[in-house]
């Protein structure tokens, strides 16, 4: 009777151990580490004659994600400093540094498979800083608020690790002053590719 109620224990035992190692991946929370490109589709409208670009930039990202459900959560983006050199008719003129905090609700299709879907959409805000003229004239990009969108795909390696990656778009609409003179705006409209390492705990 009593090896009988030992192994009724010790079974029980098993399928608690089991059981908490399958919950051990459903903490609401997840963090990633990763690398982003940010790749601007500026619009230069009215501020200088000829074509203005601002350069691509590639940096250290993070992500903190809070799951409401299994198919729901809502994701924050942060990261370094990214600055980006800006071009008039493939020139150097000047460079600006900026932070790109995102926002973003998130739908999981998947969130138990291995392959793991995901679309977001969200808030971006940009703090442009550090702008300047290489002629020595005082540039100044004011801050932005818009949109942003999200696709991208996480693989399960355990309970706990993934693997992944997303595309985000966000609009980014900055008033240009030179010298305290308003002189025009321009659109950002940044694409942003991240590659990132994710942890579930």
């Amino acid at each position: 009777m009593s090896l009988n109620w030992l192994s009724h224990a010790t079974l029980g035992a098993l399928l608690l151990a089991g059981s908490a190692t399958a919950q051990a991946g459903d903490s609401p929370w997840q963090a990633r580490i990763g690398v982003s490109k940010i790749v601007p589709t500026s619009d230069s409208g009215s501020i200088l004659p000829g074509e203005v670009d601002i350069d691509s930039s590639t940096g250290p990202t993070v992500n903190l994600a809070y799951f409401f459900t299994p198919n729901l959560a809502i994701d924050v983006l942060g990261g370094l400093p990214f600055k980006h050199d800006i071009k008039l008719n493939g020139s150097k003129i000047g460079s600006t540094k900026q932070l790109p905090p995102i926002v973003s609700l998130q739908y999981h299709f998947a969130p138990q498979a291995r392959l793991r879907p995901f679309v977001g959409v969200g808030l971006n805000y940009t703090y442009f800083f550090d702008e300047k003229l290489d002629n020595g004239a005082d540039l100044e990009l004011s801050d932005s608020w818009g949109a942003a969108f999200q696709a991208g795909l996480d693989v399960a390696i355990d309970d706990n690790w993934t693997v992944g990656g997303d595309v985000r778009y966000a609009k980014i609409d900055s008033t240009v002053k030179v010298n305290g003179v308003t002189v025009g705006s321009v659109d950002v409209d940044p694409t942003v590719y991240s590659v990132n390492l994710g942890y579930r705990f």
